[in-house]
């Protein structure tokens, strides 16, 4: 009788946001802002990276977003990194610090990191998959002697649209990181490399078998850059994908995220390639 209360009263809370409030916000470019949310004292968001939150605001309504800041560096206060891009994101974007939100969550199953200890671990975002990736990166990094070779390759359409650059250049800087950074479309100011990410690939070698991978970011991009993941030998079960697609509840009651029978915001939003290509529309 205890436990079924109990586990009644777990089930409830999921529906029950948590008033927290905006300590900081800081525009990364033109369309998206990193907030930097306290949670009410004594709280911590016990989170894992790649997992997300349901982000409520009074009369708008609700989102699923992404976790931006690892569980090392996150005590009692979190980060999500925010793009402009409808009408509950365009009203977030006009709050101020010292505003509040509700949140809920987290929700999902993040990466399993304890398991890459002692791996070489390559990452490859694109645009705005760099800030669900930021939580793994930095997880990785400040547990640094546990793994491998760090590499990161990430992309973006174009200069202007580069996120975390203070972190990118602390990253280049660090001997125990290789990071290649490329952009669609260049600018009279940009040294770098120019062309789709892909075009990093062949600019790195791994040793395929103990190396795991990791990609987030538009979903047109995923079916080649895992074909140059497969290319270079790494396994398909040691590929993984961020599916951040369509959640809408998080937790699996509206069907909104289902892939075939499974529910992105329950059963993922971390998938394996090895699973998804046994999914009807994984891809």
């Amino acid at each position: 009788m205890i436990a079924g209360l109990k586990d009644a009263l777990m089930e409830t809370s999921v529906y029950l946001p948590i008033q927290a409030r905006i300590r900081d916000i800081h525009q990364m470019n033109e369309l998206t802002k990193l907030f930097t949310i306290d949670l009410p004292a004594g709280m911590n968001l016990n989170h894992r990276p790649g997992q997300f939150l349901q982000v409520s605001i009074m009369g708008v309504g609700e989102a699923p977003i992404s976790i931006s800041s690892s569980p090392s560096r996150t005590n009692g206060s979190f980060q999500m990194c925010v793009r402009k891009a409808g009408d509950f994101t365009g009203v977030m974007h006009k709050l101020q610090p010292g505003d509040t939100l509700g949140v809920r969550g987290p929700f999902g199953h993040g990466f399993p990191y304890e398991r890459f200890r002692g791996k070489d671990m390559l990452f490859t975002p694109g645009g705005i998959g760099l800030p669900p990736l930021r939580s793994l990166i930095n997880q990785v990094l400040d547990d640094r002697s546990n793994y491998g070779r760090v590499i990161i390759l990430y992309g973006a359409r174009n200069p202007s649209e580069l996120l975390f650059k203070e972190e990118l250049q602390e990253w280049e800087e660090r001997e125990d990181v290789e990071l290649l950074v490329t952009v669609d479309r260049g600018d009279e100011n940009w040294k770098g490399n120019v062309g789709v990410i892909t075009t990093l690939f062949p600019k790195i070698q791994v040793y395929a078998p103990n190396t795991v991978a990791f990609t987030c970011g538009p979903q047109v991009m995923y079916r080649f850059v895992v074909t140059e993941l497969i290319g270079m030998g790494i396994r398909e079960g040691n590929i993984y994908l961020d599916m951040e697609r369509r959640m809408k509840c998080g937790i699996g009651k509206c069907g909104h995220c289902q892939i075939n029978h499974e529910y992105t915001c329950k059963d993922g939003p971390c998938f394996t390639y090895a699973h998804l290509k046994t999914l009807e529309e994984g891809l």
